[in-house]
C-alpha cells in the first residue's frame, strides 16, 4: 500500500478533507483505500449486509453514517461478506460489535466505537446517496485513503 495519510495531506493540500479523530481500528488491515460507496442506515444493517453480500468490492470502500445511534451496524458476519467479496474497508460513523473476531478479517473496519446490540425491527436503508460526517461532504465516487494517522477523503485518485 503505496501511500501515508500525512504525505497525501501534505502534498494534495488543495485535494484532501480529513474525518475527525474518534474513528477506532477494528479490521484486521489497519491501512487500505479505495473508490467510496456510500450507505445511509436508520438503525438497521439489512440493506448493507445485503449490499456486501451482493457485490464485487474490488478496489471499494463502504462509507456506512448511522448518525452516530447506538446500534451496531457492522459484526463478524457483515465483515465475512466484505472479505468473501473482496472490499478494502469499511468505515462507520457509529458502532460495531464482535470485534475480537472483526480483526480476523483482512479488510479494514474503523468506527467511532463499539455496542454489542443490533436494531430490530429491520428499516430499509439507502445506497449511493451523499453523506456528511465530521462536516465533510461524502459522495459515490470519492477516493478515502485510511491510516493510523487518519482518514483522508479526496474528490480523485491520488494514488
Amino acid at each position: 500500500m503505496g501511500f501515508f495519510t500525512a504525505d497525501l495531506c501534505d502534498e494534495f493540500s488543495e485535494k484532501v478533507q480529513i474525518l475527525g479523530p474518534d474513528f477506532k481500528s477494528y479490521g484486521g488491515n489497519k491501512k487500505f483505500r479505495g473508490e467510496v460507496i456510500t450507505v445511509k442506515l436508520e438503525k438497521n444493517n439489512k440493506d448493507l449486509a445485503t449490499f456486501l453480500k451482493n457485490n464485487d468490492g474490488t478496489g471499494k470502500v463502504v462509507v456506512v453514517d448511522v448518525n452516530m445511534r447506538y446500534f451496531a451496524v457492522v459484526g463478524d458476519n457483515l465483515m465475512r461478506f466484505a472479505a468473501d467479496n473482496k472490499y478494502e474497508g469499511i468505515i462507520v460513523n457509529g458502532y460495531v460489535r464482535d470485534t475480537i473476531n472483526t480483526k480476523d478479517f483482512e479488510i479494514g473496519l474503523v468506527a467511532k466505537g463499539t455496542c454489542p446490540r443490533k436494531y430490530i425491527p429491520i428499516q430499509d436503508g439507502q445506497i449511493g446517496v451523499p453523506l456528511v460526517i465530521d462536516d465533510v461532504e461524502i459522495y459515490p465516487g470519492d477516493y478515502i485513503y485510511v491510516d493510523v494517522d487518519g482518514i483522508v477523503i479526496s474528490k480523485e485518485k491520488l494514488v
